[in-house]
């Protein structure tokens, strides 16, 4: 049987008048969309306007929810309670569903974007929050998050809460000795050339190699793209190219019980 593969960008994430990423170009070299929905960046009339791009190019959307920042992008840690962690997710991951239903699509996942995520790699509250909004407003229950899963707190709780718990890996970001990412303030693109060297390694070893050359043990399901990096478009064609090469089908992640192994079968 053919492997899949997953290729997912961030998106949507632009608001008014004001644009932020190459959507419409990233589209056709991608299975799945983290959409915004509203408190980092987005509107109502950006969210339609994606789902509807998705719709026209066979992608599979999830929920992109950040906190309720758009000054700084959500990208600044705030003291928020589980209480408000859980309505805030839902509230996000809600209106976005409705927006789905609406264009005959279902919501597929959800993943948490900027200082959420950090919050929820560490607060274990916060995580339970967070897993019991996700199982209630995803009619399949799963989390992209960036591998390896094992590390988080959000990741450890919603896998015992039944939740699919979807690895990601990173092209456009480095990582560090324990596997950790190395996050940018500015999104500075990528090395296709080094891309295609660490895709590699990746499928062959099932590993990544850190700044400073240590060999990282990886297990991922997806590999995400930030729509708003300076050669977003030529890193999603490299990445479809690689994997293709290596006989993987590119297509959305069904939802599964447990991990098992580098890609879905």
């Amino acid at each position: 049987m053919t492997q899949t593969f997953d290729i997912n960008i961030d998106c949507g994430e632009s608001f008014g008048n004001w644009v932020m990423g190459a959507d419409e170009a990233l589209m056709p070299h991608v299975t799945t969309a983290n959409l915004a929905c509203g408190f980092h960046a987005g509107d109502p009339m950006i969210m339609v306007e994606t789902v509807r791009l998705a719709r026209q190019h066979g992608v599979a959307v999830g929920a992109h929810p950040g906190l309720p920042d758009l000054r700084g992008f959500g990208r600044r840690v705030m003291s928020l309670s589980p209480e408000e962690v859980y309505a805030d997710t839902l509230y996000q991951a809600g209106a976005l569903r409705a927006v789905l239903q609406a264009h005959d699509m279902e919501l597929h996942h959800v993943k948490p974007h900027g200082a959420l995520y950090s919050m929820l790699s560490v607060s274990e509250p916060l995580s339970e929050a967070f897993a019991r909004a996700v199982i209630e407003v995803c009619p399949q229950p799963m989390i992209y998050y960036p591998a390896p899963a094992e590390k988080h707190a959000v990741t450890r709780i919603a896998a015992d809460m039944g939740i699919d718990v979807v690895p990601e890996l990173y092209f456009d970001l480095s990582y560090d000795d324990d596997g950790g990412l190395i996050l940018k303030r500015a999104n500075e693109g990528a090395d296709l050339a080094d891309t295609k060297q660490r895709l590699a390694r990746f499928l062959e070893r099932g590993e990544v190699l850190s700044v400073n050359g240590k060999a990282v043990a990886m297990t991922a399901r997806s590999i995400c793209l930030h729509g708003d990096g300076p050669n977003a478009v030529d890193l999603a064609r490299t990445i479809g190219d690689g994997l293709t090469a290596a006989k993987y089908k590119l297509s959305p992640l069904v939802p599964a019980p447990a991990l098992t192994g580098q890609a879905t079968q």
